[in-house]
């Protein structure tokens, strides 16, 4: 008798062939119905392995697989049918746009000289106005400020070289002393280089500016507040050099982008609370570019084409609305996120557009579906924000999630079915398999989406008996104590649950 293995059954067939019968009984509205079906004793995993899953009424009778551990049905939100990260026009399209830009390349060679020189310009008053400025930690003194006009004056004209020869304003800027935080929605990386000539204020910005060529030099004379987004310690730290900056009446105002990402501008997506936190009050600022040819928005276009295309224009409108200022109730001066909330609440008002669950997260999974090559990568978002204040659920981990979930070779709907999800998650067809499977397919159609499966797995890890149920199943494979299974280990424990389990005759 050959030893056994995790790959040779449990439990052997018996040696006859002969199919069984399965009534199924169904009450439907004080009526009995009656099925008969024949199945095989052998199950093999193939493309026709439990074909019952394409079957709407038979799926809909799927059990809870996890109802021992205190599971409900799954409910999964409807996808959000609007995309804030795609560009309206990554390509040039249409006879009038080629021959605009054919007429524009002689002006585009100008501008492209006017952007060099004045880059060049303000990056050389910027070295001179740091030069030996070591305190960094307190205002920049006012000597150098002034200095810091000729950088702002060169940021004019770079939004000049783009072709906002005008830009329009609705509202004016508040004192700092009423409020010391400005936030905007982010569309594209104009804004920040206007923000810098209009108001040069302290932004808040990833560390990964400070490397950039030419620019890190300048944001670093705006006393920038570097974040690492996925370090909670970093983010911390972030919060408390606003409050401190946003306190003091001699650092300028403190500018943030909530979003923490661009978008399209059709949508306001979820706000970071990092604004909100410090409690002060804030001014929204809203931005629009307003277009008929060309989708200035920062999406799914590469940073020298958005380039080439904005000196290719005659001239690209921008609009800037400075709406009323918006403070914390007093009733609820520690909840940030109501905070948040009505502010962004107040500048989808304003702009006419949905707010959405979406957030830097969605981003990530963008990036990761477009590098496997997937044809609508957008249909892999899912709302990041929602799932992380539902579940708990980190961007890095939904990542890992949809590394996941694309191994299991969806199609080209981003759907996958029953028998590449056993595949991918190396199951054998059995019906536990089939319930595990009707549970994440909440449409009961025979196949599932990465949000279903990203809700299911999420929803089932953050159940309370969840961890509890896999340490008890840890420590009963751990029988040399040590706080690591083995192989041996688990085969063994598992051949001893079976023993247990089966007929003593």
């Amino acid at each position: 008798m050959t030893e056994p293995g995790l790959s040779s059954p449990l439990l052997t067939s018996q040696p006859s062939d002969d199919s069984q019968i399965i009534l199924a009984v169904h009450d439907d509205s004080g009526t009995q119905s009656f099925s008969a079906e024949p199945r095989n004793r052998h199950n093999h995993i193939d493309n026709h392995a439990l074909p019952h899953l394409d079957n709407d009424s038979d799926s809909n009778t799927c059990r809870n697989p996890f109802e021992f551990i205190g599971s409900e049905e799954l409910s999964v939100p409807p996808p959000c049918t609007l995309d804030p990260f795609v560009n309206s026009t990554p390509e040039v399209d249409g006879a009038y746009e080629v021959i605009k830009i054919l007429l524009c390349l002689p002006l585009a060679a100008v501008r492209l000289v006017l952007f060099g020189l004045s880059l060049l310009i303000g990056f050389v008053a910027t070295l001179i106005a740091l030069k030996g400025w070591k305190d960094k930690h307190n205002p920049m003194p006012k000597w150098r400020s002034r200095l810091m006009w000729i950088t702002r004056a060169c940021a004019r004209c770079i939004l000049f070289s783009f072709g906002y020869q005008w830009i329009k304003r609705k509202g004016k800027p508040v004192p700092k002393e009423i409020a010391p935080i400005v936030v905007s929605n982010h569309v594209s990386y104009i804004e920040p280089i206007f923000y810098f000539y209009e108001l040069f204020p302290t932004i808040v910005a990833a560390e990964s500016h400070d490397s950039i060529p030419f620019v890190g030099t300048i944001v670093r004379a705006m006393q920038v507040i570097y974040v690492d987004r996925f370090s909670p310690s970093s983010r911390k730290n972030a919060v408390n050099e606003i409050k401190r900056k946003a306190s003091c009446d001699k650092f300028p105002r403190v500018l943030l982008f909530p979003e923490g990402t661009t978008t399209n501008g059709r949508a306001l997506a979820s706000f970071q609370l990092g604004a909100f936190i410090p409690g002060c009050p804030v001014q929204p600022v809203v931005v629009r570019y307003p277009h008929v040819h060309f989708d200035q928005s920062w999406g799914n276009i590469s940073l020298g084409k958005l380039m080439f295309r904005m000196f290719t224009q005659f001239h690209n409108f921008m609009e800037i609305e400075y709406l009323p200022i918006v403070s914390p109730l007093d009733c609820n001066k520690d909840d940030p996120a109501e905070f948040a909330q009505r502010t962004s609440n107040a500048m989808a008002t304003c702009l006419n557009v949905v707010q959405t669950f979406h957030s830097y997260g969605d981003v990530m999974l963008l990036v990761r579906a477009s590098q496997s090559k997937q044809e609508k990568p957008s249909r892999f978002t899912v709302e990041m924000a929602r799932v992380k204040s539902l579940f708990h659920t980190s961007s890095g981990e939904a990542v890992d999630f949809l590394d996941k979930f694309l191994s299991m070779n969806p199609d080209s709907s981003g759907r996958v079915k029953f028998h590449n999800f056993m595949r991918g998650m190396k199951l054998r067809a059995c019906s536990l398999s089939e319930e595990v499977f009707g549970f994440i397919d909440v449409e009961k159609i025979g196949s599932i989406t990465f949000k279903q499966f990203l809700y299911g797995s999420s929803y089932v890890m953050n159940l309370p008996v969840f961890l509890q149920a896999c340490q008890v199943a840890f420590t009963e494979c751990d029988t040399e104590q040590d706080n690591q299974i083995s192989e041996q280990e688990v085969c063994c424990s598992f051949l001893a649950l079976f023993w247990l389990i089966l007929p003593s005759d």
